[in-house]
């Protein structure tokens, strides 16, 4: 009843294979999906303003806060001071009114004494009559603006008193009016001049006139400037850097009271919109979509290559739930501070799916783990990635797929784990010193033991459930393929001690086999271990079949040929009934079935031609089915050539050739290999392959002289 149900879900599958690949895809996609959700789905709130917050709100996404931009800008354009333009003009006009004042003093002065020399008692100028003659000859501009009694009082001094306060005036004024001078600051500028006179080493009584003239020299030489000022300030306002809210940055602790800038911030990053929270679970959705596009493609591209079944998708949908479902669970203890993601068995998964399937559709599933990782462990924060996380779960599953190589038997996981956990070790060691934090031994100890923890769980988790779907869904593993090709086993115990001569001719059909297998692609392992137990079924007549007819005669030889027929026929179908008793897997019963296809038993069919002319051909060929996989069909042409080739009694490289060449233009051109997926150029190199191990195998050897030739 069993054989039958699983015989129609077979059935099934290669009819709907399409459909029993889509259905595990999809409900594995609704599982992604739901159990990320409240990943990207942020938490609404109905909070009132001036009202005090019940627990600590963190934002879900990263945003500008534009209206505190604006502020900001605004505050930093107001403090940007104005420009002003100094004139260099009015500092020059000023400093040559003031020498020229001097210059004219001194001209008055040489122009008085030559009037004495021409004149033996001149008459003496008033002070007044000075100052007329001064003002005549300075600008209207001094003429007007400098007092009368200032001039007086200058031209009292000597040449050598003024030019010691003109040089004074001039650098005190020079330097005041080339920092400028604004409305303003005229006053202070004044006295900053007159202080510099007032400590300056020249006569006391010519510092007042001096003085008096810095009233008049002291002016506005600064003026607002449009153009500077405009361009200050545009420079500022670049200059100000957006109000971020970053995600997951605290918006409002728990009891903290909701002002109206806190309600704002709330309401900017959408906890208080329902209809924004809908974008992130879009996102999601498509990228649950293009996840589970991958697995439809690898699984579509399985099917193309016949290797394909309904046990290898359970397999990809029960590890899948297995390994998100390990990370959704741990991603509930982590926090910024611990990084328990660390511990994480993620390279679990990939391991189980490429000692069951293939190594090809385990990097490809690793990277689908990465970023469902780098979503689950996103501190449920909607819009972020924790892209360390995704990174750590890449390597340590890239680390998994590398080491598990040369598969013989359980301990290769545990020596893949070793692999593993440096592998993480040095990645975890990696993130701590790039991140410019300061940890102590102790922390880089627990850090490091995370990893390790990780590779320990991930192997644990590897070997327990591998038994799982070794048995429970019947997929056939290397371990369990090199597990069944140890002598030990009890079948070959019993094929051993009951047909032996079967037995040694499995093993070398297994040699063959093997060879040719892994010379195409196809599972070399497979093919060895199925051709161990091809002919089983012999040992239910052994002494029916001549390579166990060692010191008996032929019992064909008194019995009817078609007897003697129906007795070989059984031997395929005996063996997978002798098979499936033992829960052998489906895989090696199938080569045991399909070894002989519906190939005839030539010889007694012609035998009992010999006597019955109009005997039906059917009646001496195997009801089949005939070979459906790579292996199954090189096990049905090595099974033939190997016992043609043991029945020479020299066998030359070409009674070889040409025996292998007959036997595999005789499979095709009987049809026997029409339904096994074996194309005409891997056939050639098989054809090839077949050669080069028989050569190996009957090799010549050396004639040792005996005794009497001696």
């Amino acid at each position: 009843m069993k054989e039958r149900i699983s015989k129609k879900l077979e059935s099934l599958g290669k009819k709907h294979s399409w459909l029993f690949i889509l259905l595990p895809v999809v409900l594995l996609g609704v599982f992604f999906f739901f159990i990320t959700l409240n990943n990207v789905q942020t938490e609404i709130y109905d909070i009132e303003r001036f009202s005090n917050a019940s627990e600590t709100i963190r934002s879900p996404i990263t945003i500008e806060n534009e209206q505190e931009t604006e502020r900001k800008t605004r505050e930093t354009v107001q403090s940007v001071q104005d420009r002003y333009s100094i004139s260099n003009e009015v500092t020059m006009e000023q400093v040559s009114f003031v020498e020229e004042i001097f210059d004219g003093i001194f001209k008055l002065e040489e122009e008085s004494e030559g009037r004495r020399d021409e004149e033996e008692t001149p008459a003496p100028l008033t002070d007044q009559e000075k100052v007329i003659q001064l003002k005549q000859i300075l600008s209207d501009e001094i003429s007007n603006s400098v007092k009368d009694g200032t001039l007086i009082h200058l031209l009292q001094f000597s040449e050598d008193e003024l030019d010691a306060g003109k040089e004074i005036l001039a650098e005190a004024l020079e330097e005041t009016l080339n920092n400028g001078v604004r409305t303003e600051n005229l006053e202070t500028a004044k006295a900053n001049v007159n202080q510099y006179i007032e400590y300056a080493d020249i006569e006391e009584t010519l510092k007042e006139p001096l003085m008096e003239l810095t009233n008049f020299a002291v002016v506005e030489n600064s003026f607002f400037d449009v153009e500077k000022t405009s361009e200050a300030r545009k420079e500022a306002a670049s200059s100000v850097d957006p109000a971020m809210i970053r995600a997951g940055e605290v918006i409002v602790r728990e009891g903290q009271t909701i002002t109206n800038e806190i309600y704002e911030k709330l309401d900017l990053v959408g906890l208080l919109d329902e209809q924004s929270n809908i974008y992130p679970v879009i996102g999601l959705a498509l990228l649950i979509i293009m996840i589970c596009s991958f697995i439809t493609i690898e699984m579509h591209h399985l099917s193309k290559q016949n290797k394909w079944s309904l046990e290898k998708m359970l397999a990809i949908f029960f590890i899948s739930m297995i390994v998100v479902s390990l990370m959704k669970i741990i991603s509930v203890f982590t926090t910024q501070s611990n990084q328990l993601f660390f511990v994480t068995p993620i390279a679990t998964g990939v391991i189980l799916i490429k000692m069951l399937i293939n190594e090809r559709l385990a990097i490809v599933m690793s990277i689908l783990y990465a970023i469902l990782g780098s979503v689950i462990f996103n501190g449920q924060i909607a819009g972020s990635l924790n892209v360390e996380a995704g990174i750590y779960f890449l390597v340590s599953q890239l680390a998994g797929i590398i080491f598990l190589m040369n598969v013989k038997d359980r301990l290769t996981i545990l020596k893949t784990g070793l692999g593993v956990a440096l592998v993480n070790i040095v990645t975890v060691l990696l993130f701590l010193f790039l991140s410019f934090e300061k940890y102590s031994w102790f922390d880089l100890f627990v850090h490091t033991s995370f990893g390790l923890t990780s590779a320990i769980l991930a192997t644990v988790l590897a070997i327990g459930l591998l038994p799982f779907f070794e048995m429970i869904l019947g997929i056939l593993s290397d371990i369990k393929l090199l597990q069944l090709s140890n002598p030990n086993q009890p079948l070959l115990k019993k094929l051993l001690t009951e047909s032996p001569g079967t037995y040694h001719h499995s093993v070398m059909v297994a040699n063959i086999s093997e060879t040719a297998c892994e010379a195409i692609g196809a599972n070399g392992l497979l093919a060895r271990v199925g051709a161990y137990y091809h002919d089983l079924g012999k040992t239910a007549r052994p002494h029916y079949f001549i390579e166990n007819q060692l010191s008996v005669r032929n019992p064909h030889d008194f019995i009817d040929p078609k007897k003697s027929a129906e007795i070989i026929i059984r031997h395929p179908y005996d063996g997978a009934e002798l098979l499936n008793k033992h829960k052998m897997p489906k895989e090696i019963i199938d080569i045991a079935k399909q070894h002989h296809g519906t190939s005839l038993l030539k010889f007694f069919y012609y035998k009992e031609k010999e006597k019955n002319p109009d005997v039906e051909e059917s009646v001496f060929r195997y009801p089949g089915p005939k070979p459906q996989t790579k292996e199954a069909a090189i096990i049905c042409i090595c099974d033939s050539v190997e016992a043609a080739v043991r029945s020479l009694e020299e066998p030359t490289t070409e009674k070889i050739e040409d025996i292998v060449a007959s036997i595999v233009k005789s499979r095709l051109a009987d049809g026997q290999l029409d339904e096994s997926p074996l194309t005409l150029k891997e056939l050639h190199v098989i054809h090839r392959t077949i050669i080069e191990s028989l050569k190996g195998i009957f090799h010549s050897r050396i004639q040792y002289p005996s005794k009497e030739a001696k």
